[in-house]
């Protein structure tokens, strides 16, 4: 499931991986760093951005299954693969073919920006399926809720509340986890027997990054005016925090969290 433009995605892509835990990723290195080659299932895969992110921490002969609904990201989502890396695309739903994209040879599994989407009865699949079949799984940039704008506005609290609420609303899988999403998966894990590795993937963004500013504001107003605050607060509200980026004034951190999981137990 992909819900988000190939330009959001482009946007968005040289921030998070910046923000990717190093921790984490040092965590998933170590677990392959025996391996010659590795098979990877990436779940929701957009435009690829994870095998570009995280395939240098990994063996050097690496297979790729890319799964997505979206074709028109998917068929992006290939390009510029290097030598020694292959990478098949395949168009699934799922929110109902989660099984089937597990099926087959798989060492690891990867999401990321997907967790936060999902249903806490979606989560229980993915983590029984997942623990089943004994895979590593490293999920990436799930949104935790967490989010400080500078400088100050009054609404400022009232808007990242309703986003809050908003990140909660059916995403295709059922009323989403939102902020709760990351520990939700962590700790059921971790009753599944999992050994974790867990760190802050936060975006940070200074008063230069002015395009993604615009957008996550917009994209926020919009959401909080769906949530029932009043209009006129949500515009007047994007318009002082519109002043603040175009004056150069304005920096966020967005929270997000990064984790690694192994089962204890080898298959």
């Amino acid at each position: 499931m992909s819900g988000f433009s190939a330009e959001w995605l482009a946007l968005r892509e040289p921030y998070d991986r910046v923000a990717r835990s190093p921790l984490v990723l040092d965590a998933l290195a170590a677990a392959f760093a025996d391996r010659f080659a590795i098979t990877v299932v990436d779940l929701a895969c957009g435009t690829g951005s994870t095998w570009r992110a995280i395939s240098a921490s990994l063996p050097s002969r690496q297979s790729w299954r890319l799964f997505d609904n979206n074709l028109s990201l998917l068929g992006r989502a290939a390009t510029d693969a290097p030598a020694g890396l292959s990478i098949t695309t395949i168009p699934v739903d799922l929110a109902r073919d989660l099984e089937a994209a597990l099926d087959g040879p798989v060492d690891l599994v990867t999401a990321s920006a997907l967790l936060d989407l999902v249903s806490s009865d979606w989560l229980d699949r993915f983590v029984l399926e997942i623990a089943a079949r004994h895979l590593p799984v490293y999920a990436a940039l799930s949104y935790d809720g967490r989010a400080v704008l500078t400088p100050d506005d009054p609404r400022d609290a009232a808007v990242i509340a309703a986003v809050n609420r908003h990140q909660r609303t059916d995403k295709g899988f059922g009323p989403a986890l939102g902020p709760d999403a990351a520990a939700a998966a962590v700790e059921r894990f971790e009753h599944a027997g999992y050994r974790i590795m867990q760190g802050r993937s936060d975006w940070v963004f200074g008063h230069a990054d002015r395009d993604i500013q615009l957008q996550i504001l917009a994209g926020w107003a919009a959401a909080a005016a769906d949530m029932g605050l009043p209009a006129i607060d949500s515009r007047d509200w994007l318009a002082r925090r519109r002043h603040f980026v175009a004056d150069g004034q304005s920096s966020m951190r967005v929270g997000h969290v990064d984790f690694f999981g192994e089962p204890i137990t080898l298959r």
